[in-house]
């Protein structure tokens, strides 16, 4: 279990928090935003399960469950009671299931409390044509090959003048990860708990005392940004952040615009 502690650089911050990243499950999804976080926050990244080269295989029937209770693993080893969560798209999810079993199991609502959640391009169900999009890059895993699955990811994941600006570092970032690629059982286990998973009563129960912020970018190619907004309304309580730019990894594409959006619910 690969997970990773940046100590805040404000000697007086108290506060955790949990940085949860998306269908690629890696831990430096979140680099853009470590130094910015840290003066206010001592952060936890982390691996998701699966998402090595040497990976073992996940369970068949692998869902958003099996990824919250993972964070909780992690929780526990370290002692953390209090965080605030942070997740982009899946992440957010397992921001969501992580409540849900704080707030079932006695014994961890007494002593681990959720203190925010910020989700980033998330949705309340699958929308019709993210779910196009997912069956293409499965289709393209299944019957072409890893390598063309992951050049494809950008077009999912980046604004067109973003791609043109940076292909020389999307096309590094495509070799390291050809080079660590997951079973291809993994990421089809992965994917199809994410298409799965949606918002429920136990969700929308476990977050209602929970400070929401939910984020989303105009542009995003794969998750239309509306889904943001019916995730609002679904909840029915929290905040939204609609951001003009910075496509589905607005993260990674707008990391200035991103971290102020973050740090404005949270600090300011």
């Amino acid at each position: 279990m690969n997970y990773y502690i940046h100590p805040s650089k404000n000697r007086a911050a108290k506060e955790f928090m949990v940085m949860s990243s998306g269908l690629g499950g890696h831990a430096n999804f979140w680099n853009p935003q470590i130094e910015t976080f840290s003066q206010y926050f001592h952060i936890l990244t982390y691996d998701q399960e699966g998402c090595h080269a040497s990976a073992e295989y996940l369970i068949d029937q692998y869902s958003m469950t099996n990824m919250a209770k993972q964070v909780l693993n992690i929780l526990d080893q370290e002692n953390i009671e209090k965080f605030h969560f942070v997740g982009h798209a899946l992440g957010g999810h397992i921001g969501a299931e992580l409540a849900t079993l704080i707030h079932e199991d006695e014994v961890l609502k007494n002593k681990t409390k959720l203190l925010s959640l910020t989700s980033i391009n998330a949705w309340d169900n699958l929308d019709p044509h993210t779910e196009k999009c997912f069956s293409a890059r499965t289709a393209l895993l299944e019957y072409v090959g890893a390598e063309a699955y992951i050049q494809a990811q950008a077009l999912f994941l980046y604004p067109p003048a973003w791609i043109s600006k940076n292909i020389k570092q999307i096309e590094l970032a495509e070799q390291k990860q050809g080079l660590d690629f997951p079973p291809k059982h993994n990421v089809f286990a992965r994917l199809n708990a994410l298409k799965k998973f949606k918002i429920e009563q136990k969700h929308i129960e476990a977050l209602k005392d929970v400070k929401v912020h939910l984020i989303a970018n105009q542009d995003d190619f794969l998750v239309p940004y509306q889904k943001t907004l019916d995730l609002y309304q679904t909840l029915g309580h929290g905040t939204y952040s609609i951001l003009e730019n910075g496509g589905h990894a607005s993260t990674v594409t707008e990391p200035e615009m991103m971290n102020q959006a973050v740090i404005n619910f949270l600090i300011h």
